[in-house]
């Protein structure tokens, strides 16, 4: 594994974020599978309720507003949230964007930190706050 030969600290925001993408699209894919679906269309679709940026946006927030993340994580959120990427994509604004990069991020610095026990944790009370809002109509 690369991890050793990694300095996470020294990681920009948005490598940070990239790895936080696969790492949080791989959990989201094995959540649904465990679910129970099946079709790779419907899998695709349910997949982007999760992965979203509106999605991730949400969570960061919720996250926020409950404690969830320790004083580490939310430095690191901040770097990810300030981090100027170039380019937004067309279906969401800015600020929104910015959340989910954010949120990525500190899933990537977690993940090659090592932190397999808090990123599982973080991913878990994510997948809760996104179905609980599908159940709530939101």
């Amino acid at each position: 594994m690369l991890d050793n030969q990694i300095e996470v600290k020294q990681l920009n925001s948005l490598a940070l974020a990239y790895m936080g993408d696969a790492v949080f699209d791989q959990y989201i894919r094995h959540h649904l599978l465990l679910k129970g679906s099946v079709r790779p269309n419907m899998l695709h679709r349910q997949a982007k309720e999760y992965v979203s940026a509106r999605a991730q946006a949400k969570i960061v927030h919720q996250l926020l507003d409950e404690g969830f993340l320790t004083e580490e994580e939310q430095a690191v959120l901040r770097r990810g949230r300030n981090a100027k990427s170039g380019s937004i994509p067309k279906h969401t604004d800015v600020q929104t964007y910015r959340y989910s990069t954010a949120f990525e991020a500190v899933l990537g610095y977690l993940y090659l930190d090592s932190q397999q026990k808090r990123v599982t944790e973080i991913v878990e009370k994510a997948i809760m706050i996104i179905e609980r809002s599908e159940e709530n109509g939101e």
